[in-house]
């Protein structure tokens, strides 16, 4: 959530420090700030509501200096407000903090520096953070940081800066994402990396509760024992334009356009005929995998959509039994855990709160963990003992899109993978596999043509205040996902039934204009679908429907059909979301809602 970015060089920090807010606008927010030091002064900006009040407040009262912090707050503790807003500072306005997650023993901390003659203004918990430095500032920032974050539970990325020192900045990270960009002259901090793109492309990533140092010197790491530590500076391949919009009018079209390209870098030196499948670095044996008694994949929303069509297919590919679990719920209800289980954990960004800490449980379990993300350097692809990328490229809009079908393509692969070492496949039943596979580049192509179709039928239901998505088998996993893309962005109320349990007391919502999304793309389904929707049919219920190409029977059922192209049946679900995901997208706009950034959500869930 929330968004972080720090400066220190010879240029003037205001527009570098709003430059970077704007590329970090799609983690989701409602208020910003900055702190920039001017001499032996601070001063500082902040509003609520979005970055181009605080940018018409600066255009007014610009802030000068070439050292400073910058934030977008999404409200967790304290409502979104001017004074709830970051950076916060101490009681004389000489130490400024800018914090992203959660500070769990906020309330004690509070409570004693009461005790200690502080006072607070604010409702939040990152207030007790400039006010305990504070407390242990005796002229070493650092130390003083490093002090304050000893006594502080939760998760944290924090930037601080000090009129006192006011060549340096200090940065340190606990379970919440935080990058360091080297330019030549110049240093910054950020929550991710498009955020310093137009400056470096060269970034440390750090670990857990290391503290870093920014002055104009350069740029120094350290342990939280307070020695000094070397890292590797990593170059980022894409460049700036990568998480531009490219004409398109909004990120999340752009993205969904992107996932032909994506799909096929996903794959590429990894699935190639006549080849075995080559999973990177990953080695696992047979014997490995015969050992392997359960399989849990762990995720949260979208990556958990995912995940469920990766059960599907591992334990239909490779017979293993697969449990699927929202990361949130896993670790609360004790799960069966050992040296022959096996974790899958997705993420997009790398740093979901809740799958890190489901990570974490499995590994001191003893679990050998696999990570599947789309970031390099994050925290879950450090911290698994196996990583997958999805090279999906950045995704900005806080709807997933791109990074789901790509997170399905790894979900194929491990499948494969497994087969493949495992022989419950024999060589051509994967090959025929791994060929259709290498169609979906160009078949996903073809389901972007369905566009103006999907637009007109937008046009004639965005007023309805309700929608129902149907499926069945692996069609079930998207609807579910379908749902989830029209809830996220156009606040209509949605769910996602599987087909066959309409009976079981669903249809009892069913009524004359209704509207039903029906999918029914698996051949050994077909018929039983088509069943469930005359069921709904029959009471009224409007119907699109989703079906492989060749059924065309089922436009005497339904209104109107999107066809799928002829793919393996455990394909189908990387071809048949992306018109919902333009559906979700048409209607969204229609409605006129923000795409992009949708109320109350954020791209990274960092805090649980």
């Amino acid at each position: 959530m929330c968004g972080i970015v720090g400066y220190v060089g010879e240029k003037q920090a205001q527009s570098i420090l709003i430059n970077g807010l704007s590329k970090l606008e799609y983690r989701g927010y409602d208020s910003a700030g900055v702190a920039i030091i001017d001499g032996d002064h601070m001063n500082v900006m902040k509003c609520k509501g979005r970055l181009a009040n605080l940018e018409e407040r600066l255009s007014t009262e610009p802030l000068k200096g070439s050292i400073g912090i910058g934030h977008t707050r999404w409200a967790t503790h304290g409502e979104p407000s001017d004074l709830n807003s970051h950076p916060h500072s101490n009681a004389d306005g000489t130490i400024s903090v800018v914090h992203n997650g959660i500070i769990e023993n906020y309330v004690h901390l509070r409570e004693w520096l009461i005790s200690k003659g502080y006072k607070f203004i604010s409702d939040t918990d990152t207030e007790v953070i400039p006010h305990l430095i504070d407390y242990y500032y005796d002229g070493n920032l650092l130390d003083a940081v490093m002090k304050a974050a000893s006594k502080m539970e939760g998760s944290y990325a924090i930037g601080v800066v000090c009129s006192k020192e006011p060549d340096k900045l200090v940065a340190v990270r606990k379970d919440s994402p935080l990058i360091v960009g080297v330019g030549k002259g110049e240093s910054f901090i950020a929550s991710d990396v498009p955020a310093i793109l137009n400056y470096t492309r060269d970034v440390y990533y750090l670990n857990d509760k290391e503290f870093v140092v920014l002055s104009n010197d350069g740029v120094e790491i350290y342990s939280p024992e307070g020695e000094k530590i070397e890292k590797e500076l990593n170059h980022v391949t894409w460049d700036a334009n990568a998480a531009e919009k490219d004409g398109f009018e909004h990120f999340m079209l752009k993205e969904i356009h992107e996932q032909p390209k994506a799909i096929k870098a996903t794959m590429t030196s990894r699935v190639m005929p006549g080849q075995p499948i080559r999973l990177d670095d990953i080695k696992i044996t047979k014997e490995q995998l015969e050992n392997i008694e359960k399989i849990y994949i762990v995720a949260c929303g979208t990556a958990y959509h995912a995940g469920i069509v990766g059960k599907y297919v591992i334990e239909k590919l490779a017979r293993i039994p697969v449990e699927v679990d929202i990361a949130s719920e896993f670790r609360y209800r004790n799960p069966i855990i050992n040296d022959k289980t096996l974790m899958i954990v997705i993420s997009q960004s790398g740093e979901t709160a809740d799958t890190l800490a489901a990570l974490r449980e499995a590994k001191a379990q003893g679990a050998r963990v696999i990570a599947i993300t789309n970031v390099v350097g994050s925290s879950v692809s450090r911290e698994a003992d196996d990583v997958l990328y999805t090279w999906a490229g950045p995704e900005i809009a806080v709807a997933s899109t791109k990074a789901y079908t790509t997170q399905l393509i790894t979900m194929y692969m491990i499948a494969l993978f497994f087969a493949q070492n495992k022989n419950t496949l024999s060589k051509e039943e994967i090959e025929e596999i791994k060929n259709d596979m290498l169609t979906l580049p160009e078949k996903a192509k073809q389901m972007l043509e369905h566009k103006e179709v999907l637009q007109k039928f937008a046009s004639k239901t965005y007023m309805h205040k309700d929608m129902f998505f149907l499926g069945r088998g692996i069609d079930y996993a998207v609807a579910m996902e379908g749902s989830l893309k029209l809830k996220e962005i156009s606040y209509i109320h949605s769910e996602a039934y599987a087909g066959g349990e309409l009976k079981h007391g669903t249809i009892a919502l069913i009524e004359d204009g209704t509207i039903v999304v029906a999918l029914a793309t698996q051949s050994d389904l077909y018929e039983k679908m088509i069943s469930n929707i005359r069921e709904v049919t029959t009471r009224g219920a409007s119907v699109l429907g989703f079906t492989v190409e060749g059924n065309e029977d089922m436009e005497k059922t339904v209104d109107s059909v999107i066809y799928v192209p002829k793919v393996n049946d455990i394909l189908s679900p990387v071809l048949s979301v992306i018109p919902l995901q333009l559906l979700a997208y048409y209607m969204a706009v229609e409605k006129g809602c923000d795409v992009d950034k949708p109320r109350n959500l954020a791209k990274s869930v960092t805090v649980e």
